[in-house]
């Protein structure tokens, strides 16, 4: 390729989304066409609005989706991770948050306001969104009432990529606090790995001989891993 063509081709490649034909923007694709004909980094466009000096938005917003591979491991960051990309100042990366948690709200928001877990495809439905997607792992406490409907959860702790350390007596704290009459646990295995460790065996034997004693049993230990999980009482290890 000439110095000239060269040229030309990166001229092409730059342009401003202003300077594009009708069926190129984003915005008029979107209006005219639907949303299943843009591509993850011209809905991502729309978002961001503006591009750079140096990239028009869609390129910026590829840049994005070729740094964190993927909408599924982007829509894991936060915004301070975003700005890694130039041009994504506070705005842009705040406003891709909003968007991220707000689509994890949405899988879960046609579950209703009251929640009944009797089962762990109930538990997966409702907690996964909140979960599998993080980066660290994170140990959580449902609380449920006679009817085995959510009557609130808490993050009780929160580690590393790895492993994360939990209090029982805490546990039991907050049960007692939210006048529990039992509990579900949750946690979330970011290597995507849904396997129980001996680790995790063992808290959950601990946190279960304690409810026993107050009388807040345990129904079930679910680990999301991903969009794989496992659950403690179907696999036989809670009694």
């Amino acid at each position: 390729m000439s110095n000239q063509e060269q040229f030309e081709a990166s001229s092409f490649l730059n342009r401003t989304v202003k300077e594009m034909g009708p069926d190129e923007q984003p915005r008029e694709k979107l209006m005219n066409y639907g949303g299943e004909s843009l591509s993850d980094a011209e809905l991502l466009a729309i978002l961001l609005r503006t591009g750079s000096r140096k990239m028009n938005v869609i390129q910026m917003a590829q840049a994005l989706l070729d740094h964190f591979e993927g909408l599924r491991y982007l829509a894991r960051k936060d915004w301070q991770d975003l700005k890694v990309i130039p041009g994504m100042g506070k705005v842009k990366s705040l406003t891709l948050e909003a968007v991220f948690e707000l689509s994890k709200r949405i899988q879960v928001a046609s579950l209703g306001k009251q929640i009944q877990i009797t089962s762990p495809e109930d538990a997966v439905a409702y907690f996964g969104p909140k979960l599998r997607d993080l980066t660290k792992e994170v140990f959580m406490v449902a609380f449920l009432n006679n009817a085995k409907i959510v009557v609130g959860y808490k993050k009780v702790s929160s580690g590393g990529s790895t492993a994360t350390i939990v209090d029982p007596a805490e546990v039991m704290r907050q049960a007692v606090m939210n006048e529990a009459n039992s509990i579900l646990l949750l946690h979330n295995h970011p290597s995507g790995n849904n396997k129980a460790s001996k680790a995790d065996i063992q808290l959950t034997k601990r946190i279960s001989k304690s409810g026993k004693l107050l009388g807040i049993p345990v129904d079930d230990h679910i680990i999301i891993a991903g969009d794989g999980y496992t659950s403690f009482r179907a696999q036989g290890l809670i009694n």
